[in-house]
C-alpha cells in the first residue's frame, strides 16, 4: 500500500470514528482509519439499542456519560454534523429491597456529581411509560437528561466530520499483523499492504484482544452475544416514552419507530463471535416483556438480531496505552455502553495521545488496574 500516518485507528465503529475525528480536531497530524467491513459501523455500533444514560454506579462512568450527554446535546456545533439525541429519559424499575438500597447509594453519588435524577413513585410510572405493570414496583429512578441516540446518525456524523478534518478512511482493509522493531510498533500489516505509523489506536471493540495478540500484548476484553427484538406498531407508545429497565428481570425496552425495542442480557452465553439469532434467547426476551407489559400479547414481532458486547472483567472500559508494546493506545471494552461513552472517550483519548491534560481523570480505566488489583466493578450493567 505504501502509506504512512501519524496515527492509525483500527475499527470503523463509533469509538474509532469519534477518536479519529477528535485527533484530527486537535491537529494531531495525519490520521488514517482502517475498517475491515464494507461499511462503517457495521459491527457492534449498528447492533446496539441506542441508549444514552448517566445512571451508573461508579464515579468514572457517571462522569463519562455526563460529558457524552453534553457533547451529544451540542453535537452539530462541535462536529458540523446533525445527530439525533432524543432526551426522553431513562427509568429503572425497582421491585426488590436489595436493589433499592444499591440504587439509593448510586443516586446519592450521581446527584453529588450534578446529575438531575429523581425518584418516581409507582402511581406515577404510567404517566411516563403507559401500560407498564407496576403492582410489584417499590420505586423507580428517572433522569430526563438521559435518552436515545441514533447510531447511524452518529456514525455518519463523525465520519463526515473526520473526513472534513482530513482523516483518510479505508474500508475492506483488515489488519493481519504489525511491523514491530524491538518493543515498538512501526506500522500495521493489512490485507492490502503495509501502513507505516508509530501509533495505533485499538478501537476494535469485541476484536480488541485479537488485535492486541497480534502485537504480543494482552487486552482483557471478551466478546459476548446479546440479542434484541422489535415489535410492530403499538398504539399506546407516545413520542415521550423513555428507556425503561426492569432491574429484577434485566429486561429493557424503549420506543422504536411505531413500536418497542426489547432487549435482555443472557449472562449464561459463553464468550465468542457468534452473532446468529438464537430463537430460545428471543423467547426469553419476549416472556419477560409480556410479564412487564401485558398488552404486548397482541403485538407482532418485527425484527430480531444479535450483536456483541466488548466486555472487561469489571465492566469498565480501557482507555490507556498498552503495557507490553510501545505505540498502541486502547480505547475499547465498554461492556455494553460504548455508544453512550464514545463522545467523551474519544475526546479524552485524543487529549492523552496529544499530550494534553484530559478533561476527565480516566485513571480508573487504565490497563494496569487489572494487574495491580485496582478494580471497582460497575454493577449497573444491562
Amino acid at each position: 500500500m505504501g502509506k504512512n500516518a501519524d496515527a492509525v485507528i483500527i475499527g470503523g465503529g463509533i469509538l474509532g470514528l469519534a477518536t479519529a475525528y477528535e485527533l484530527a480536531r486537535i491537529k494531531f497530524g495525519k490520521v488514517l482509519l482502517v475498517e475491515k467491513e464494507l461499511f462503517l459501523g457495521a459491527g457492534s455500533t449498528s447492533k446496539c439499542a441506542g441508549g444514552i444514560r448517566a445512571q451508573f454506579s461508579t464515579k468514572i462512568n457517571i462522569q463519562m456519560s455526563m460529558k457524552s450527554e453534553e457533547i451529544l446535546a451540542h453535537f452539530e456545533e462541535r462536529t458540523g454534523s446533525h445527530a439525533l439525541f432524543d432526551q426522553v429519559g431513562y427509568m429503572f424499575l425497582i421491585s426488590e429491597e436489595k436493589d433499592l438500597a444499591g440504587f439509593s447509594r448510586a443516586m446519592e453519588l450521581q446527584r453529588s456529581l450534578g446529575l438531575k435524577v429523581d425518584w418516581v413513585e409507582p402511581k406515577d410510572i404510567n404517566k411516563l411509560a403507559p401500560e407498564v405493570r407496576t403492582d410489584d414496583i417499590i420505586r423507580a429512578t428517572f433522569c430526563k437528561e438521559d435518552g436515545l441516540a441514533d447510531p447511524s446518525d452518529l456514525i455518519n456524523g463523525y465520519a463526515s466530520a473526520a473526513r472534513r478534518e482530513g482523516v483518510e478512511i479505508l474500508l475492506e482493509t483488515e489488519v493481519t499483523g504489525f511491523a514491530i522493531a524491538g518493543d515498538s510498533i512501526k506500522g500495521i500489516i493489512t490485507n492490502k499492504g503495509e501502513i507505516a505509523t508509530p501509533l495505533v489506536v485499538n478501537a476494535a471493540g469485541p476484536y480488541a484482544r485479537l488485535i492486541g495478540q497480534m502485537a504480543n500484548t494482552n487486552i482483557p476484553i471478551d466478546p459476548e452475544r446479546r440479542q434484541i427484538v422489535t415489535t410492530g406498531a403499538l398504539d399506546f407508545i407516545p413520542p415521550t416514552f423513555p428507556m425503561v429497565v426492569d432491574v429484577k428481570s434485566g429486561l429493557y425496552f424503549h420506543k422504536e419507530s411505531p413500536g418497542l425495542l426489547l432487549g435482555w442480557a443472557d449472562k449464561t452465553v459463553k464468550p465468542g463471535f457468534d452473532i446468529s439469532v438464537d430463537p430460545e434467547y428471543t423467547d426469553n426476551i419476549l416472556m419477560r416483556a409480556l410479564d412487564r407489559v401485558p398488552r404486548l400479547e397482541t403485538a407482532e414481532v418485527s425484527k430480531s438480531w444479535a450483536g456483541l458486547y466488548e466486555t472487561t472483567p469489571d465492566h469498565h472500559a480501557i482507555i490507556d496505552y498498552a503495557q507490553d508494546i510501545k505505540g498502541m493506545f486502547v480505547v475499547s471494552g465498554f461492556s455494553g455502553h460504548g455508544l453512550m461513552h464514545a463522545p467523551a472517550a474519544a475526546m479524552v483519548a485524543a487529549e492523552i495521545i496529544g499530550g494534553r491534560k484530559p478533561s476527565i481523570d480516566v485513571t480508573p480505566l487504565s490497563l494496569q488496574r487489572f494487574a495491580k488489583g485496582h478494580i471497582s466493578e460497575e454493577t449497573n450493567v444491562i
